[in-house]
């Protein structure tokens, strides 16, 4: 059967996802591993489509805080930076996540190249000094508007702490004369600002009109050394989330990474900044004549057990409690439940054990594992774990005389068969699948390209159901046909679970992994390494009965179960707590 793809399969731009760079003034935590693995999903489900993916992620390291922070650590700034940034590279790495690279925003790769594009607006114009009286938050290093003030009762609208009134010299940049250039960019979606209440929210506050942002401020008596210094103006210091947007290009503002920032950029963060991705960054990119994000996405937060998470509770849930949750149910269920129940909406999450352990059992141990482990097993008890035959995947009546076998050996059983004439098609069905994942993909909602993925297995396991392989295995030798309708089933259902775990593998590669080195599917990629490249794209790797499909022949062995059914009435685990 030939592949029926869509063109979104074949689609080789270059592709560039980014997470915010995260403060090191803390320890990283569930919001931190969020963000960061949505990405992670993002990227690797692109380069299964075979595209040249770069995925950048780091730490912003200039702010006050940090240096407040540091010296009430008895650290200097930098060393405070760095005990944090490699503790997000260490639980970065616990999480499996496939980040290209890891910038540092105190590295000279950054700061170079970040006062330079400062330089080219100050040159331009587009940067100019002047006086400013304003809402700041200190919480946030940000100004706000007198009306965002007002709104929040002139506290901070992320923290909730008190806003001050300062009276100072900045630069500022010239916001305001690229508003009916954003209001273009979003009319005609050229930036696209996903999920679609966030594109409201910023085009709400875009009709109140755009003013002037300063992006420095003059340093001042018994100021920490920290940070970037405006270039020409040694008195000044760049704002640090003006120098930490630049960090998306600085990484790639090289020869051999050019191509990536040409390609399609997606900017991925949580919904508190959104503003400075959707409005100001695109802004200075237009400045800096370079092209905008394709898309900026911003998701929601998360709470723990229906209550919001703050540092006076003590309920942050930090890399620890992640981590023992993976020792106990596995990395990859970790990453599942994270991926597919977080607030990637407009919505807020919840991390509830209840809920996890519930979707644990619905999704992957009675669903997705027990699905691949029965095939497999009955591959093995039938046929010696070897795949006798291959087949088209086409089941129906009156001419898919395999499905006809199974409903007779059925009925000579005595069982009742429902819905007579139901029929079965897993190569269309899989080809359907994998284009709604690409579409989801495009938009960017890994929740549904991942429910997609999973239909597959939900088909599969109605397909069993009703064709009941097990119970023509008992007739092989009385009724007619008996065995290749069942070598006809169980390469169909082997086929069709073999293209899920390709969709299912983003989210899961140590799992998808696991069961390809147990069906001997090394054509697909390195069964022993789980962030090998596949040997192919996907339009190529999913083709029903394609050059990398289960061959007759193929050894299947039963192996250990993906996923061991847990016991709801068994306690959460509980944080161990590291350096």
């Amino acid at each position: 059967m030939t592949s029926n793809l869509s063109s979104n399969a074949s689609n080789q731009t270059p592709y560039y996802i980014t997470t915010p760079i995260y403060y090191v003034n803390d320890r990283p935590h569930i919001g931190h591993c969020y963000t960061t693995l949505i990405a992670d999903v993002a990227a690797r489900a692109q380069r299964l489509v075979g595209r040249d993916v770069f995925f950048l992620t780091g730490t912003d390291e200039h702010a006050e805080k940090v240096s407040k922070t540091a010296a009430e650590n008895n650290k200097t700034p930098y060393e405070w930076a760095t005990i944090n940034a490699d503790r997000f590279k260490a639980a970065f790495e616990f999480m499996n996540f496939s980040n290209d690279d890891f910038v540092r925003t105190t590295e000279d790769r950054h700061k170079d190249k970040a006062s330079a594009y400062i330089k080219q607006l100050l040159d331009q114009g587009d940067i100019e000094l002047g006086d400013y009286e304003g809402w700041y938050d200190p919480s946030q290093e940000e100004y706000l508007t007198e009306i965002v003030a007002k709104e929040n009762n002139y506290n901070s609208p992320v923290t909730g702490k008190p806003l001050e009134k300062r009276v100072e010299q900045n630069y500022f940049f010239r916001l305001d004369n690229y508003q009916s250039w954003l209001q273009e960019q979003f009319a005609n979606d050229t930036i696209q600002i996903l999920p679609s209440a966030r594109k409201n929210e910023v085009l709400g506050r875009l009709k109140q009109g755009l003013m002037k942002v300063p992006v420095s401020r003059k340093i001042k008596e018994g100021d920490a050394d920290w940070g970037i210094k405006m270039p020409t103006d040694d008195s000044h210091r760049i704002y640090v989330w003006i120098e930490a947007l630049c960090n998306y290009l600085t990484t790639v503002d090289t020869d051999n990474r050019r191509k990536y920032w040409e390609g399609e950029v997606t900017h991925l963060m949580a919904k508190d900044i959104l503003w400075f991705h959707a409005i100001i960054w695109p802004a200075m990119l237009h400045a800096l004549g370079k092209q905008p994000p394709k898309t900026v996405y911003a998701h929601a937060y998360w709470i723990a057990e229906g209550t919001k998470m703050s540092k006076s509770l003590g309920n942050f849930i930090e890399i620890d409690l992640l981590a023992a949750y993976a020792e106990k149910y596995s990395l990859d269920a970790v990453r599942w439940f994270l991926t597919t129940q977080g607030p990637l909406g407009a919505n807020d999450a919840d991390f509830a054990h209840a809920r996890f352990v519930e979707v644990y059992n619905a999704d992957l141990a009675n669903s997705v594992g027990n699905s691949m482990s029965r095939v497999g097993n009955m591959v093995n008890k039938y046929f010696d774990g070897t795949i006798p035959a291959t087949c088209n995947g086409q089941f129906g009546f009156p001419d898919g005389s395999s499905l006809q076998t199974a409903r007779k050996a059925l009925e000579n059983a005595g069982k009742p068969v429902d819905d007579p004439n139901r029929t079965f098609d897993l190569a269309k069905f899989t080809s359907e699948a994998t284009n709604k994942y690409l579409e989801a993909l495009d938009r960017v909602d890994i929740e549904t390209a991942l429910d997609t993925a999973r239909s597959i297995v939900r088909e599969v396991d109605e397909f069993i159901s009703y064709s009941a392989p097990f119970t023509l295995a008992k007739q092989l030798d009385t009724l007619d046909d008996a065995k290749h309708a069942l070598e006809s089933i169980l390469y169909s259902c082997a086929e069709a679970l073999r293209i899920a775990s390709l969709l299912l593998s983003p989210a899961m590669p140590q799992k998808m992994a696991q069961l390809w080195s147990t069906w001997n599917c090394k054509h697909l990629s390195d069964p022993t390494d789980s962030n090998s490249s596949f040997v192919a794209p996907l339009i190529e790797l999913a083709q029903w009965n394609g050059p990398h499909s289960i061959k007759a022949g193929q050894s299947i062995t039963k192996g250990d179960a993906l996923f061991m059914r847990a016991d709801t009435n068994e306690p959460a685990p509980e944080a161990v707590a590291t350096s």
